[in-house]
């Protein structure tokens, strides 16, 4: 299932405005800028795969995501990349890449164990003999769920200059390491707010490693922050660089 906001294309159009670039977006360029080839899954707009291209890097950049309203986004900006609609099952790579991403908590819409195994075997098998794997996910000790509430209001401005107005709701919290939630969104003239639900996965440090494990990657590196300092139980991030084992 693809979440409906990554569906509409009204709703997808917002989604660089309602994530603007930041410290995550400027650690994976960094590693992108020393590989060859690269396979961004779950690469939504594009935006990092886009802004590679932009500064010059001339070798094989792919971008895979399921929501084709998202691509269309990417498409219009930079058609010099390929982009693929579908996930992990729609093709099978060998070797082809030394470096696969998943970057804005793309890995947590993995809800199910079988949906986490069959992602990693496909990037294990995408990776070359020293490709490297990195991914984020947040991290359930610090409990980030807790601060969404519909208090919190981010405003931004859609294309045309409506107001465009998002909060999220918590409905079930961490149940079977799951948060259930909705995403509301309501312009300036619209008939309605749209309400969008969504379900995440939150994984530990030690349960992310053993799935890798099973999946045949080792993990190399991991951080609790974009400035690379150390994973604790209070850091918000659980970042994590993994290779073929």
């Amino acid at each position: 299932m693809v979440d409906h906001p990554f569906t509409d294309l009204t709703l997808a159009a917002l989604y660089d405005s309602l994530n603007p670039w930041g410290p995550a977006d400027d650690f994976y360029l960094g590693l992108l800028r020393d590989a060859h080839a690269v396979l961004d899954i779950g690469c939504g707009t594009g935006r990092l795969l886009r802004r590679a291209r932009a500064e010059g890097h001339t070798g094989r950049l792919m971008g895979l995501d399921p929501a084709a309203a998202m691509l269309v986004q990417a498409r219009r900006a930079r058609p010099d990349v390929e982009w693929v609609l579908g996930d992990t099952r729609v093709r099978r790579w060998e070797a082809e890449f030394d470096l696969v991403v998943m970057t804005g908590h793309a890995f947590q819409e993995l809800v199910g164990d079988e949906e986490i195994r069959h992602c990693l075997r496909a990037v294990r098998a995408a990776l070359g003999d020293d490709g490297r794997f990195a991914f984020e996910t947040r991290n359930p000790a610090a409990r980030p769920w807790e601060r969404w509430v519909p208090e919190r209001v981010h405003e931004i401005t859609a294309a045309d200059g409506t107001p465009v107005r998002v909060w999220h709701e918590v409905l079930e919290p961490l149940r079977g390491g799951r948060v259930r939630f909705t995403e509301t969104y309501d312009g300036d003239g619209w008939p309605t707010p749209q309400v969008c639900h969504g379900v995440l996965r939150f994984l530990d440090a030690g349960t992310l490693e053993g799935f890798l494990a099973e999946a045949g990657l080792v993990v190399t590196e991991q951080y609790g922050d974009w400035e690379r300092g150390p994973l604790t139980p209070t850091s918000p991030e659980i970042i994590t660089m993994a290779r073929r084992a």
